[in-house]
């Protein structure tokens, strides 16, 4: 299992429209093989924004590898820049290789 996650610094008095941007997109994540689940997270507030993350579950970093250069994320990130004056910067990529996983009853 591979988790990718992006930190969003989101400009204060923005939190609503970046979750409606989020909401309206079309992910074209089912498209791809190997994605397993998707979450959009909403962090702490500082004093100048509110951190957010997607969290992104893979079977494998091949999988998610395969993703970043597919068709699917061209078009799901084709308008990704329209809206730069929600974001206080650009997001942090993190990505994970899970080394042990519990679950729950």
């Amino acid at each position: 299992m591979f988790i990718a996650m992006n930190r969003f610094r989101i400009r204060k008095g923005q939190e609503a429209e970046f979750e409606r941007i989020w909401r309206e997109r079309d992910s074209h994540l089912n498209e791809v093989p190997g994605f397993v689940e998707f979450a959009l997270l909403k962090g702490p507030e500082h004093e100048d924004h509110t951190l957010y993350a997607s969290h992104t579950v893979w079977r494998s970093a091949e999988d998610f590898q395969a993703w970043t250069t597919s068709d699917a994320f061209r078009k799901a990130h084709a308008g990704a820049g329209a809206s730069r004056d929600v974001y206080l910067g650009p997001p942090q990529f993190e990505g994970f290789e899970a080394v042990q996983v519990l679950k729950g009853a």
